[in-house]
């Protein structure tokens, strides 16, 4: 037989292929029985997308019984195919220290300072979200501009302004945005910029 440069390296690269193939069996085999015996063998799978930053990589949380088990890369995602950042890896330190047990770190609840004090005391939720959202309806009010001093119709507020999150997808950015538009906000800038 005689064999060309380009027919020889063909040949080469189809038989290490499939050598690889027949090689790899056995362990995929394997890594498919360890998987119906390991802690997420019966979990659900939830896709997600990452909270740490603006790109929106891929993530698949592992949930039986209401317990977030594991995260990892979504390969189904055309982000990050899979892949993640240190940072992505690490999400489920949000919820769970190193072995299991909540994350004694996480914030459940909200901090105020009241006027006039030195020292922060613990609120719940569910009160500083109506504080927040009392304030943001008090100053708007007070610094509603309905028509500029042209006369036009401006319906705009200039004594509130926010700051975007890289911490959100981009879902959220076009949510928190059209929240911010339709209380006339005018003065919007995103951290990464600053």
């Amino acid at each position: 037989m005689n064999l060309n440069r380009r027919e020889f390296l063909r040949l080469s690269g189809v038989s290490a292929a499939g050598a690889a193939l027949l090689l790899f069996a056995e362990e995929r085999e394997a890594l498919a029985r360890d998987l119906k015996e390991s802690r997420i063998a019966r979990a659900k799978e939830v896709p997600s997308v990452c909270p740490h930053c603006s790109v929106g990589c891929g993530l698949i949380g592992y949930v039986r019984e209401g317990q977030l088990l594991q995260v990892e890369g979504n390969p189904d995602s055309p982000v990050s195919e899979g892949s993640l950042c240190p940072k992505g890896a690490a999400t489920m330190q949000f919820a769970y220290d190193g072995v299991g047990r909540p994350n004694p770190l996480r914030q459940l609840t909200a901090k105020i300072r009241r006027p006039g004090s030195d020292r922060w005391e613990e609120i719940g939720i569910e009160e500083a979200l109506d504080r927040i959202a009392r304030r943001i309806k008090e100053t708007r009010d007070a610094g509603f501009v309905e028509r500029n001093a042209d006369g036009l119709v401006v319906n705009r507020t200039e004594s509130i302004a926010h700051i975007g999150s890289a911490c959100i997808d981009n879902e959220e950015c076009y949510l928190v945005t059209k929240l911010m538009r339709a209380l006339g906000v005018v003065y919007l800038e995103h951290h990464a910029r600053i």
